[in-house]
């Protein structure tokens, strides 16, 4: 048969390992979970795939890859699985989704401080996933040297090797020296008058009410670098003000 389902089975699938535990206990696992292992495979037959990479989440997939290119008597793809990389919460895979994410597209200063931000035991592993650097070397390195020249390193992959300086100098500058970066992003507020969760939000240093009020909440926003608490204060915009969330935003608020 040319279906490619006709050529899989419930046990076959009961194989992988998430699927096993579910089924024994008893939570539900749709057709289309089912499914998708398969449709995956058949991409493969498709392409008469020689070698198919991804992460060792993938393996169950990439393996019926192989079956199915067998089954339609081509020669089975050669797999090529790679660790997952963990995002800098150090749990979950790095993710967009999980709000862990380092973006390659991200301005340099922010790409630096966020690996900056990782633990030590992250940092080994990011050097051995994305760079070819001697971990021996790594590991005989004090951490937050260590940890700067991974960022320098990666920052530079990306931009260049004066960008990479110059997010290293900003880094000492704020976390370090704890001073104001050179460059802050204005905004221009027109209204005599604002809440300071409005602020926020026309900022973009929150994407919603609720998170600015959660943010203030937790002690994450300064104003003149003085921490705020309270979410119903109101600002005259008779000065310039320069308000701060977290350890790496900033903008400079002055009256249009």
């Amino acid at each position: 048969s040319k279906l490619p389902s006709s050529h899989s089975t419930v046990a076959q699938m009961l194989a992988r390992a998430d699927f096993k535990e579910r089924f024994n206990r008893e939570i539900d696992i749709s057709i289309l979970e089912f499914i998708y292992p398969i449709l995956q495979a058949y991409d493969s037959i498709q392409v008469k795939a020689d070698v198919e990479i991804g992460g060792t989440d993938q393996k169950f997939n990439l393996l019926m890859g192989r079956q199915l290119q067998r089954d339609f008597n081509q020669k089975p793809q050669v797999i090529i699985t790679m660790p997952l990389l963990e995002g800098t919460d150090g749990v979950k895979k790095m993710s967009k989704s999980y709000g862990n994410y380092i973006s390659i597209t991200e301005p340099s200063k922010e790409m630096f401080g966020k690996i900056m931000s990782i633990s030590d035991e992250l940092m080994v592993k990011y050097y051995e996933l994305l760079t070819e650097e001697n971990l021996d070397k790594v590991k005989k390195m004090h951490p937050r040297q260590a940890k700067a020249e991974l960022a320098k390193e990666l920052v530079q992959k990306y931009y260049s090797e004066t960008e990479a300086e110059k997010a290293e100098e900003e880094f000492e500058k704020v976390f370090v020296k704890r001073e104001l970066p050179e460059e802050i992003k204005e905004v221009r507020i027109r209204e005599k008058k604002i809440w300071v969760v409005d602020l926020l939000v026309k900022a973009d240093l929150a994407t919603s009410k609720n998170e600015a009020k959660r943010l203030i909440s937790q002690g994450s926003v300064k104003i003149n670098q003085k921490r705020i608490k309270d979410s119903d204060m109101d600002l005259l915009m008779d000065r310039e003000y320069i308000v701060q969330v977290g350890r790496r935003k900033f903008r400079r608020i002055i009256q249009a």
